[in-house]
């Protein structure tokens, strides 16, 4: 008995000449291929690549369909929104300095909010998570995830704004930010340093 499978080969065109003679309208090559892969057949059959494609159903989804739709931002205020929202602002900012004032005579003006009090601020905020101002004789609290942080938001302030800052501005964030990162890889260096066991008392070995 030979081992090589059997192909069986249709002739669609005896199928078509036969159904002509009977009267029936000739099957399209799709139902004929349908009808038959259903019927069983008694030996291997030779497998085409339309007849391998699973259902468009079963495929799996890839490129935008599979992608959730992102959340749609509302629309921006309009300018005159904004500026009728600004001008509240101001007077409502205006009220409560006129009120710290009448408390406290003693207050002088706040300064003035430009870039460099921006860039102070970012600077402020990160030695204080690094354990800066503490009291004497308190311990310091180190949030040093958080002057991560903080140190990064003030590299991306330095990103997005390259080449439109003035020389005076761009020496402020530049220093700032060299500052803080040698905070940082200090302050790091002395919490990965392996610890050392204090030495043993005099006389003993």
């Amino acid at each position: 008995m030979s081992d090589t499978p059997k192909f069986e080969v249709i002739d669609r065109r005896k199928i078509k000449a036969e159904e002509e003679q009977e009267g029936r309208p000739a099957a399209a090559p799709e139902a004929e291929a349908a009808k038959a892969s259903a019927e069983p057949a008694a030996g291997p059959r030779l497998v085409t690549n339309e007849s391998r494609r699973e259902p468009a159903a079963a495929e799996p989804q890839t490129g935008a369909a599979v992608q959730e739709p992102e959340a749609e931002l509302p629309p921006p205020p309009t300018a005159q929104e904004s500026h009728e929202q600004k001008a509240a602002y101001d007077a409502s900012a205006q009220r409560i300095e006129d009120l710290v004032r009448a408390q406290n005579p003693g207050v002088g003006a706040p300064p003035p909010m430009n870039f460099e009090t921006l860039v102070q601020q970012f600077y402020v905020s990160a030695m204080i998570q690094m354990g800066a101002g503490a009291q004497e004789g308190q311990r310091p609290r180190v949030d040093i995830l958080g002057a991560r942080t903080t140190i990064d938001l003030l590299g991306v302030l330095a990103e997005k704004t390259k080449g439109n800052l003035t020389d005076a501005e761009d020496r402020t964030l530049q220093s700032v930010l060299f500052d803080v990162r040698m905070a940082f890889l200090e302050l790091t260096s002395m919490i990965n340093a392996p610890s050392v066991p204090p030495p043993p008392p005099p006389g003993k070995k």
